[in-house]
């Protein structure tokens, strides 16, 4: 299971998807999809998307990973988990032929979540790639609409050490004749993307090119932005319910796949005031949790999963606008990734609490407190990420803030 062990049990192929599926009798044949790329962003777009044409009406099944606290979160139509008894009865009806096969934990899954959507016939299933792209389990779905969010460095041993052959990687997700959403341009991944689009004539759209995203006020829950095309505003006061400065980039991202939905899928007609409606009700609507999560007030404790270089960054800057008399940060990461740019990156006036997650994949809490100490941030160690929070919220006036991250397990065990 590549959530808990890492890289061993990552299977650089589809034939193991593509046999599960033969299997079930192609069930992702049988239900429109999206299908969501990126580095940073995936979720949130995902979210965004499925929000808004729940708002419609539409039946919506949603495919996304890692999951916090349970597992059925990976698998949800309008919000709802998958039935416990569902997973269950797929298993036992379906164990002897996978042991033939022998998938990972993650193949298991993308078909059991097929099998889901086609059996509880949802008009469309937006679904996110795991890791990577072209080799992705998800990726033997054509579907209506492709989106990549964003290219950063993640996964490196398995995506490549440059930004390009990252993006080359993620790109594999780009069908022929399919429309391409690309939500950021950059000068190292564009030439990527269009060479893709072009060798396989999809239609190609980078979403900060068409749309300008202006944030005009941040409450409680909600973040208020104006939408331009152009010179025109299109959409006014969007009431945004995530909170976090990254949203803008992922709101640019989900609304160019909205407005470019409907040639591909008829059915759907943005309407303005349900656009604002899915919106504004996203966190009801979905249940997304995990990302700039509040978890309490005074002190104010944020949770959120941004881990790798270009979410910390955002991350990070979002963190600069918050006031707070002292910083308290529970910190937990990985062994298996270079932590060196993470580390770099972390607020050195900070006090931290450093913890392991507790998963075989979680990076010793003593060895990450020496690895950060030569980055001048320094704290002690706790034996859990709960004792390590419970420290922090003892230590805490109400006028600090908690902030918990560095790894989606970290942020998993504190919500």
């Amino acid at each position: 299971m590549f959530q808990r062990v890492g890289n061993q049990a990552f299977k650089k192929d589809l034939n193991n998807t593509l046999a599960i599926c033969e299997h079930l009798d192609n069930p992702y044949q049988k239900f429109k999809s999206i299908h969501v790329g990126g580095t940073n962003g995936k979720g949130s777009t995902s979210h965004i998307i499925a929000a808004v044409l729940q708002a419609h009406g539409f039946k919506v099944g949603m495919y996304t990973s890692p999951h916090y606290k349970d597992f059925r979160e990976r698998i949800k139509i309008n919000g709802k988990l998958i039935s416990k008894k569902y997973i269950v009865d797929f298993v036992e009806q379906h164990k002897a032929a996978f042991g033939k096969i022998q998938p990972s934990f993650f193949e298991w899954t993308v078909g059991l979540a097929f099998d889901y959507f086609a059996n509880q016939k949802v008009d469309i299933a937006i679904i996110e790639v795991g890791l990577g792209g072209r080799l992705d389990s998800t990726n033997v779905i054509t579907p209506l609409l492709s989106v990549i969010t964003n290219i950063s460095f993640d996964h490196t041993q398995f995506l490549g050490d440059t930004l390009p052959l990252i993006a080359g990687e993620k790109a594999g997700i780009i069908k022929k004749e399919i429309p391409i959403i690309i939500g950021e341009t950059h000068k190292e991944t564009a030439p990527v993307f269009k060479q893709t689009a072009e060798k396989r004539n999809a239609p190609i759209l980078f979403a900060d090119k068409q749309l300008k995203v202006d944030r005009k006020k941040i409450l409680p829950n909600h973040q208020i932005f104006d939408i331009k095309k152009g010179k025109n505003l299109i959409f006014k006061d969007l009431e945004l319910n995530l909170i976090g400065e990254y949203q803008q980039n992922n709101l640019s991202t989900a609304l160019a796949a909205l407005l470019n939905l409907s040639p591909v899928f008829p059915s759907f007609i943005l309407k303005k005031e349900l656009l604002k409606s899915g919106l504004k009700d996203l966190q009801t609507r979905t249940r997304m949790m995990g990302r700039w999560q509040k978890l309490g007030e005074k002190p104010l404790i944020i949770a959120d999963s941004g881990h790798n270089e270009g979410g910390l960054k955002l991350t990070m800057k979002q963190l600069e606008n918050i006031s707070y008399k002292k910083l308290h940060f529970v910190l937990g990461a990985v062994n298996d990734k270079s932590i060196d740019k993470m580390l770099s990156m972390l607020p050195k006036g900070a006090r931290y609490y450093f913890a392991k997650a507790n998963i075989p994949r979680g990076l010793d809490a003593k060895l990450l407190k020496k690895e950060a100490a030569a980055f001048g941030l320094n704290g002690r160690t706790y034996s859990s990420v709960r004792n390590a929070l419970r420290a922090a919220k003892r230590a805490a006036d109400s006028e600090d803030m908690i902030f918990i991250g560095g790894s989606t397990f970290v942020v998993a065990e504190a919500i």
